[in-house]
């Protein structure tokens, strides 16, 4: 079978998991969680999350059993092989927990699926709207099968721009504070909506031109970054270099106000050192 057939192949089981998780979790009632936290209390995670994790798991698993599975809640447990065709899905089951538990309709599910360590295919799927986002390398994003592309907006005043902080911002890791102040200080229109899976998708969807964070985990970013760039735009870690899923700091922008965005990066972090 040929490469391409199978990441359509891959892509039709990440969109089927991630609306069969998104829905069950969208059907469950508030009342009934049960919430935990992590190592950092604002850090929870609720049964969902967990349950979801584990049907996704067993899902592709039960139709690909060589394939690896890198999940938020239980991390890799599958086999590692020697071979060098390694299938890795990579699963975020709720990304949003802390939206999700008190109600605020802003969570996804996204699944993403990286073939030989580049990320082929992916989806993101808000139940709350409906909205179910998919991209596959070489093929574009779309929007319930509507194809995407990110923003034209060339002037950042009247631009919208997205990011988010780690659960331990009160300790102010990388100077993310003052870099947060210095955007702000810029006069530019900033949003936090707390699921960075969402935010990747709206960059691409054209909803935002433009988001930075640093501290996410591949579970994170693995789908949303590929859409970004089949819609075209950038993606890249703070630095300027090429991004790589594995690594934690991400600017992601429709292209036109990337380097942009990492000057005041920049900026705020040696504003901060001085």
């Amino acid at each position: 079978m040929e490469a391409n057939t199978k990441t359509k192949e891959f892509l039709a089981l990440a969109a089927q998991a991630a609306r069969e998780a998104g829905d069950y979790a969208f059907a469950i009632n508030r009342s009934e969680l049960q919430i935990t936290t992590k190592t950092n209390a604002m850090d929870i995670v609720t049964e969902v999350d967990k349950r979801n994790e584990d049907v996704i798991r067993a899902t592709v698993l039960a139709r690909y059993p060589d394939h690896e599975f890198l999940g938020e809640e239980s991390a890799d447990t599958s086999p590692k092989s020697d071979r060098n065709d390694i299938v890795r899905w990579i699963v975020d089951p709720i990304d949003g927990t802390v939206n999700y538990a008190h109600g605020l309709p802003i969570w996804c599910v996204s699944v993403g699926v990286e073939v030989n360590g580049r990320v082929e295919c992916g989806a993101i799927y808000n139940p709350s709207i409906g909205e179910m986002f998919t991209a596959q390398r070489g093929h574009g994003s779309y929007l319930n099968g509507k194809r995407l592309h990110v923003s034209l907006q060339t002037n950042p005043a009247q631009s919208l721009f997205v990011t988010g902080f780690p659960y331990n911002v009160n300790e102010d890791p990388e100077h993310v504070i003052e870099q947060f102040v210095k955007f702000l200080r810029q006069g530019l229109l900033v949003r936090r909506l707390g699921s960075a899976a969402l935010d990747l998708a709206y960059v691409a969807a054209g909803r935002f031109d433009g988001f930075w964070e640093i501290g996410l985990s591949p579970w994170d970013t693995s789908a949303g970054q590929l859409m970004v760039r089949e819609a075209g735009g950038r993606v890249t870690h703070y630095d300027g270099s090429d991004y790589n899923v594995h690594r934690k700091s991400i600017v992601a922008t429709s292209g036109v106000h990337h380097e942009m965005i990492m000057r005041v990066i920049k900026e705020g972090q040696t504003q901060a050192n001085q």
